[in-house]
């Protein structure tokens, strides 16, 4: 009797599956909502990031890092604030909760190496957060998140559905289509659904999961997302000029020109702002910007 054709799990089981991992960044939503709150200080973001001592000792490890570390070592989440600033904090934090999260996973259908998760995204993130610095349309923090959390999908799909990515990469080489497309056909969902699905049950702010469902087709967003999406649109392509962790779907990137250009992202500006993304990727990485597990 002939074997029976196996069948890929439901968006459903995959997210479910995620969500039980306990790497899950279930604790940015909770950190987004303490840098959001005017009224915050050290003290309140401190007694977030120690609810989890992994994630404590990643921010100290960070913030006395060669990059960082200034003078006496701080020994504190609260003395790392007032060294670095809120804002950093949560870059530094946020950051290590996806590098956790790539770790955590079993990564078997992608092609790559350890680390081009995590190198990627913050690629992704860097770039929105110099585009939104650059237009003042966006919060540089909100577009920072979203790209750091845009491809969060890829993550889950890779862990629940590896045994499929052979259908899924022959199906992309045959018809030349968007990798998205390979999986829906082959799959029934795509990872961008996966992302924005996991994001709404870590109980993301609903801007994030409308940015990771749309981040590659951002016509098709709702309009009052369309100028985030304009930032992150426009950071994924410059994420994938630059390479760093890049999969092999990554390559395959199509930039809606039009769609951005009413943010002022002209070949010009992303030229420009290429080189700024480059450098501050180089500062955070140093020599795993390439290559290599990426160490938080």
């Amino acid at each position: 009797m002939a074997a029976s054709t196996p069948v890929p799990p439901t968006l459903d089981q995959v997210c479910a599956q995620a969500v039980r991992l306990p790497c899950a960044p279930a604790l940015m939503p909770r950190l987004i909502a303490v840098l959001e709150d005017a009224s915050s200080g050290a003290d309140d973001i401190e007694g977030v990031i120690q609810l989890d001592p992994a994630l404590t000792a990643s921010t100290l490890r960070l913030a006395n890092s060669a990059y960082f570390g200034a003078g006496r070592t701080v020994e504190t989440v609260a003395q790392a604030v007032v060294r670095l600033g809120l804002r950093e904090i949560y870059r530094l934090a946020a950051l290590a909760l996806v590098n956790r999260w790539e770790t955590g996973t079993n990564k078997s259908g992608y092609a790559g190496d350890p680390g081009d998760f995590c190198r990627h995204a913050l690629c992704t993130a860097l770039a929105a957060e110099v585009l939104a610095e650059f237009s003042h349309q966006v919060d540089p923090q909100a577009a920072y998140t979203a790209g750091l959390v845009s491809d969060i999908g890829k993550l889950a799909v890779a862990h629940a559905c590896g045994a499929f990515f052979p259908a899924i990469r022959a199906l992309q080489q045959e018809r030349s289509c968007p990798w998205k497309q390979a999986e829906r056909d082959v799959l029934g969902y795509d990872h961008a659904q996966v992302g924005a699905m996991l994001l709404k049950a870590w109980r993301f702010p609903v801007i994030y999961t409308v940015a990771a469902e749309f981040a590659q087709e951002p016509a098709r967003a709702p309009a009052e997302a369309h100028v985030l999406l304009a930032h992150l649109h426009a950071a994924k392509f410059l994420a994938a000029s630059l390479g760093p962790g890049v999969a092999e779907d990554g390559f395959l990137f199509v930039l809606d020109e039009s769609f951005i250009a009413g943010c002022g992202f002209t070949p010009e500006v992303l030229e420009r702002s290429l080189v700024t993304v480059m450098e501050r990727a180089a500062a955070r990485l140093h020599d795993k910007l390439t290559h290599g597990a990426v160490t938080l």
